[in-house]
């Protein structure tokens, strides 16, 4: 080990009371283990997708380097690192060559894809890439996805249900295809989508019930609260053309997206949106905005649960003016309406179909 940060002092960022989850677990020790079998003496390494800074903590006296695409990740990785490393949070920003590299596998294949695509612009012959995952969440095509732009693999032994996969680099260097252009109904437009970018090839479905509902009133400022490519505010800025726009998300390449699809779709001026990246709206102007518009996620990586909805509809509260409206869309199972009326005292059922309802809460004081 390099350092003497122990993984029991590890935080998950945001820091929750009673927190149950551990900010590690065996894939990232067994990358660990793997990496410290070689002399890193001189040697670049790399670190993709450390979910909370379990493997930056233990390579903090190495020429490192790190990208996360999460705020979420960021932060812990600059709280469990002491400040010690500032993560990159675009791949346009990876620099020179890595000897070793570690990745986190994630869920969405088409970004490991834009990872790899990337990474092979910053190896040389024989850079070893090491790819971490816990077994249970194994993703048919990773695998093939190494084999084709990385080289021939080594998936090894799984150890406590996880497995590192070894690779040298025997390929070409390629460009990535991302971002895409994607048309989606109802807009003129194509819209500019980022790899990691939740649902990148349609309209999410929840979405385009929430566009099919969207509210009237005379709203001036409006807040588009975990916006992904910032479908929703766009077709608010439609409707109400004087409204002042602003766009939240947690991931860098949801900003990016939403961004490009703002100028896409009204140009080079600034003087009426703002973009935040940040987790849910805890760093944004309270008592701002007339209308909160919300299609919550219900899982942080492969964690599932309401927590981050909870936060959103808190966040959303403190960001609106009194008098202010919350809509959410969410699956009519997630039970939404309870946890909104917690949180405002009212919420109102304003549509639904077999699968999503469509809510509102109002600020009151």
């Amino acid at each position: 080990m390099n350092s003497t940060i122990s993984k029991h002092q590890l935080i998950r960022y945001p820091k929750r009371k009673n927190e149950l989850l551990q900010a590690w677990d065996a894939a990232d020790d067994y990358l660990i283990e793997v990496l410290n079998e070689h002399e890193l003496a001189g040697k670049k390494i790399l670190i993709l997708n450390d979910h909370f800074g379990a493997l930056a903590t233990q390579f903090l006296e190495t020429d490192l380097t790190v990208y996360t695409d999460s705020y979420l990740s960021y932060r812990s990785i600059k709280i469990n690192t002491q400040q010690r490393v500032e993560p990159i949070m675009d791949l346009d920003l990876l620099q020179g060559t890595y000897d070793y590299v570690l990745i986190r596998a994630p869920k969405n294949l088409a970004f490991f894809s834009d990872i790899l695509c990337r990474l092979t612009n910053h190896l040389r012959p024989e850079s070893l890439v090491f790819t971490g995952f816990m077994v249970k969440y194994f993703t048919a095509g990773l695998y093939e996805n190494l084999e084709n732009f990385i080289g021939t693999i080594n998936p090894g032994l799984a150890l406590k249900k996880a497995r590192v996969v070894r690779a040298k680099f025997e390929r070409e260097k390629v460009l990535s295809s991302y971002p895409t252009r994607t048309k989606l109904d109802g807009f003129e437009h194509d819209f500019i989508h980022h790899s990691n970018l939740f649902s990148r090839d349609k309209l999410d479905i929840g979405t385009r019930f929430l566009l099919e509902n969207m509210p009237t009133g005379n709203f001036q400022s409006i807040l588009d609260l975990g916006c992904a490519n910032g479908v929703l505010g766009i077709r608010a800025k439609q409707i109400f053309t004087t409204a002042r726009l602003c766009f939240s998300d947690e991931s860098a390449m949801a900003i990016k997206s939403a961004r490009a699809n703002f100028q896409t779709y009204f140009g080079d001026s600034t003087v009426d949106v703002d973009f935040y990246l940040t987790n849910c709206f805890e760093d944004g102007n309270k008592n701002d905005f007339d209308l909160v518009l919300c299609n919550p996620p219900f899982h942080q990586g492969t964690t599932i649960g309401d927590h981050i909805a909870f936060q959103m509809f808190q966040d959303a509260k403190s960001a609106l003016k009194v008098g202010g409206t919350l809509r959410v869309v969410g699956n009519s199972h997630l039970g939404y309406q309870q946890k909104m009326k917690k949180i405002f005292g009212n919420c109102k059922i304003v549509a639904t179909n077999k699968k999503f309802m469509i809510l509102d809460s109002q600020k009151s004081s």
